[in-house]
């Protein structure tokens, strides 16, 4: 193994619309001499397994996959999981399994040291490992851009009168009913976990636009950091 090479360590939220994105950015950035190791769940990486055959995760010796416990129950069912327990679990659980894969790595007399984490916007515990390991890194936002400002401005609704804590009444433009959105912003418990779940994506999506975040400047500083240390 080339030892020069810089080593980027993707870790995507595992569903598919995270996967996708991340997987092209791996993709790009091994065309500019990284190798990459992609990390996947263990729940998504026996359903390739199952689907395609051990050949789909044996990747290539400058790009790798890895997996990771995503804190859930084991299961084999071949479904989309639970999106709020995945979010839950795998904020809580994950930081420790990511870091002992990380000193695995680092370890290793077959892959050169680490060098820089790319991450889901939504996986903040992989900015923290990288914080750890002291090492750069970028964290993708794989929604849309219109998605992101949303997430962004998510506590402004309410404070500006746009979302009113009573849903019973118009929005601020009076075009758009509530009982178009009360599916979404609903009283209860369901109703409390989303909009809690929002006010966390909110953080998330300013921790990704921060001194460190993953704004396009910032990632071209990641990549130069990453070839300086390799």
């Amino acid at each position: 193994m080339d030892s020069i090479k810089p080593h980027a360590v993707c870790l995507p939220f595992p569903s598919q619309g995270h996967i996708n994105p991340l997987m092209q950015l791996a993709r790009l950035l091994h065309s500019r001499g990284f190798l990459i190791t992609f990390v996947n769940s263990e729940f998504n990486d026996r359903r390739l397994v199952r689907s395609r055959g051990e050949e789909a995760v044996k990747g290539l010796p400058d790009f790798r996959f890895d997996a990771l416990p995503d804190g859930l129950p084991p299961s084999d069912s071949d479904a989309t999981q639970c999106v709020p327990a995945l979010c839950d679990s795998t904020r809580k659980t994950c930081l420790a399994p990511f870091m002992e894969l990380l000193s695995k790595l680092n370890s290793s007399p077959y892959v050169p040291p680490v060098t820089c984490i790319v991450c889901d916007g939504i996986m903040n515990f992989g900015t923290k490992a990288a914080q750890l390991i002291g090492v750069p890194y970028v964290q993708l936002w794989t929604s849309s851009a219109i998605s992101f400002l949303g997430d962004l401005q998510y506590k402004e609704l309410p404070q500006r009168g746009i979302v009113h804590s009573k849903m019973n009444t118009l929005l601020a433009t009076g075009h758009l009913k509530c009982p178009l959105i009360g599916s979404l912003m609903m009283e209860g418990d369901k109703g409390h976990r989303i909009r809690r779940k929002a006010l966390e994506w909110k953080k998330k999506a300013k921790a990704a636009v921060t001194v460190g975040g993953s704004s396009l400047t910032n990632f071209d500083r990641m990549i130069k950091e990453a070839l300086r240390y390799s």
